[in-house]
């Protein structure tokens, strides 16, 4: 299908699928609306996050992101051109995003133009806020809530995926001259730049990836700990994205977190299989509160 025979919402769908992301794989089981309205978000993610992963010319991605800020200002003037803002033109006022969360996400993608090294974590920090935390507010919104700790909830989830990603691609990262792991850190584990691009699996490397799981860690426990009991049931597709991430987690630490030599990665059917598992099981956990929240009436 061209580019041209795409209707705005082909083109998003197209471009969530293609992504083979697990994001894409929690996305299926939303009711219509909430699903166009998430992999439209998704969609413009992943058409910034390209520009910045091209082979381009630094100059040229800084245009084309700098074009995107004045296309994020046309969206909500009501003048979108590109088929992603067109899709999410009915989506930012159905759900009432707020224009400064597409302009933070812009701002981490200029963040990756500018800055390939981060000195501490409160700087990486900020990054993981406007590149993943953002996203996960937008989503909270997307999905309903009625308790503002949701929105906290979001936030450190958004930050536990980044932190997970961030383990994941140590080597592809470095390979593109970009190290996430904080400066401060590396030194004090004692593994230098030039370990990584020589994939030296020291055991100071397994200390410091051992510290990087365990902070991911911290941060799907704290989020998970501020998720009411009331918003679990609409905010399940975030579960399930939790899900899946925390298992890819696990896996990079049952593989004695090489991630110097391998990208791990879940295969799509067994993405399916936790998607469908973990829904049916927050499916029957919601039905025991309505029971217990009923009988407590």
């Amino acid at each position: 299908m061209t580019l041209l025979a795409m209707t705005p919402q082909e083109y998003c769908q197209e471009k969530a699928a293609k992504s083979g992301s697990s994001f894409y794989y929690s996305f299926l089981s939303l009711p219509d609306e909430k699903r166009d309205a998430i992999i439209a978000v998704y969609a413009f993610c992943r058409e910034v996050d390209d520009v910045v992963d091209s082979k381009a010319d630094p100059g040229i991605k800084s245009t084309k992101i700098n074009w995107w800020h004045e296309e994020i200002k046309n969206l909500y003037s009501g003048q979108p051109q590109h088929p992603i803002t067109l899709a999410l033109k009915p989506v930012v006022a159905t759900f009432n995003l707020p224009e400064e969360y597409f302009q933070e996400i812009l701002d981490g993608m200029n963040m990756d133009l500018q800055q390939q090294r981060y000195t501490d974590f409160k700087e990486l920090g900020l990054y993981c806020y406007r590149v993943a935390s953002v996203v996960g507010l937008m989503s909270a919104e997307i999905f309903g809530y009625q308790d503002r700790r949701t929105l906290k909830y979001a936030n450190d989830l958004g930050m536990a995926f980044q932190l997970t990603n961030i383990i994941r691609d140590v080597y592809d990262d470095i390979s593109n001259d970009r190290i996430y792991i904080p400066q401060d850190e590396l030194e004090r584990f004692g593994v230098t730049e030039q370990e990584l691009r020589e994939q030296k699996h020291s055991e100071a490397f397994q200390r410091l990836m051992a510290y990087q799981v365990e902070r991911a860690k911290s941060y799907y426990k704290k989020a998970f700990e501020q998720l009411p009991e009331s918003d679990r049931f609409t905010q399940r597709t975030g579960i399930i994205m939790a899900e899946i991430y925390h298992t890819l987690l696990d896996e990079i630490v049952n593989d004695g977190c090489h991630v110097l030599t391998k990208r791990i990665s879940l295969p799509p059917l067994r993405k399916l299989w936790i998607a469908w598992k973990t829904k049916r099981k927050e499916n029957k956990r919601h039905k025991r509160w309505l029971k217990q929240h009923a009988l407590a009436g």
